[in-house]
């Protein structure tokens, strides 16, 4: 029996001492934590008497640029060189950026330009003022810079779309204007000759079911 005792006295002082143990370890991470959440720091805009002008915020450094805006490219940031709007575009233009410009252009400038790019886009019919057509002389003559910066900074009664296009995407909605341009001023030259044929026949099967409709 006397045995059995000490055994259970040296379990008890164990459990005791792993109590006390954790009981310590619990106080010191709170102490931690505690530390963490009542901090010696500024909140915003907090004056303070530590600096001369009374601010807790910093300003940054002369010349500083955020993460991800250092865009020493004027040509693909500006379409200019030199203060003057480009007719060249900053990267080869592929049958997907054309896609993309399509795609962008349908859900960005459809709603005045339409979908041919004559001007009389949806809003235009219910009064908003009416841009130019794309395929008037001016602007068939343009610099695809002109139109890149036009989506950047705005023009008259169209507001700059910067925040809602990305720089690649304007560019690629310019290539798409070119080919808006080209189709509405197209000759059949500029057609290759493979494909002459099938444009004759298209064009002939229009004419018949026009005339069918209005036969009806």
């Amino acid at each position: 029996m006397r045995f059995r005792t000490k055994l259970d006295e040296r379990a008890a002082l164990a459990r005791t001492a792993r109590l006390a143990c954790l009981g310590l370890a619990a106080l010191v991470s709170f102490g931690c934590r505690l530390d963490m959440h009542i901090q010696p720091k500024y909140l915003p805009y907090t004056q303070t008497d530590f600096f001369p002008d009374g601010r807790s915020e910093r300003q940054p450094v002369p010349g500083t640029v955020a993460r991800g805006q250092l865009r020493t490219d004027e040509l693909f940031y500006t379409g200019r060189e030199n203060n003057v709007a480009v007719d060249k575009f900053p990267f080869p233009i592929t049958r997907a950026d054309l896609d993309r410009g399509r795609e962008r252009y349908n859900v960005y400038c459809t709603p005045c330009h339409d979908y041919t790019g004559s001007g009389r886009g949806m809003i235009v019919r219910r009064g908003f003022p009416q841009p130019p057509s794309y395929h008037i002389q001016r602007l068939r003559e343009a610099p695809v810079g002109h139109f890149y910066d036009v989506m950047t900074n705005g023009f008259g009664a169209m507001y700059s779309y910067a925040a809602r296009i990305e720089p690649a995407d304007r560019w690629r909605i310019a290539a798409y204007i070119r080919v808006l341009q080209l189709s509405q001023n197209a000759k059949i030259d500029d057609v290759p000759e493979s494909q002459r044929q099938n444009l004759g026949n298209a064009t002939a099967s229009t004419e018949a079911n026009h005339a069918m409709g209005q036969s009806q």
